[in-house]
């Protein structure tokens, strides 16, 4: 199950829709450890001049790389922490997950990451496992 969803929340979706905030709430307690990365890769780009800020630290265990795999694979929970963080996310492997401003995402770099080419050049064999 990809999120622990409250009987009250549960029954908000079941009679119309949810707000962000809802959802967001939803997410940062069901997924702590991909809530926690996100916010971190996040935080640097907003603080920073680069072009975007990555995570490169794998996950401590099978629990955490599920629960960014979760995030990461779902259009909604994706979705919803792009608009809360205010970034466009990109992933690679297990836990290379990426920040970058909107603005970037037409950019040579953005292209760079997200294609063919940036996902073979970022395998290696201690992730085959993922």
């Amino acid at each position: 199950m990809s999120l622990t969803v409250s009987p009250d929340l549960l029954r908000a979706a079941e009679s119309g829709p949810v707000t962000d905030e809802e959802f967001i709430a939803c997410v940062r307690e069901s997924l702590p450890y991909a809530w926690q990365t996100v916010s971190r890769v996040a935080a640097e780009l907003a603080t920073s001049d680069v072009e975007f800020s990555d995570n490169v630290i794998a996950p401590p265990g099978d629990a955490e790389r599920g629960q960014l795999l979760r995030a990461m694979a779902s259009d909604a929970i994706r979705a919803g922490l792009e608009r809360h963080f205010g970034v466009k996310l990109a992933f690679q492997n297990c836990h290379r997950v990426a920040a970058f401003r909107p603005s970037a995402v037409d950019s040579d770099t953005y292209r760079r990451f997200v294609s063919a080419r940036g996902q073979l050049l970022n395998q290696s064999p201690e992730l085959r496992n993922c």
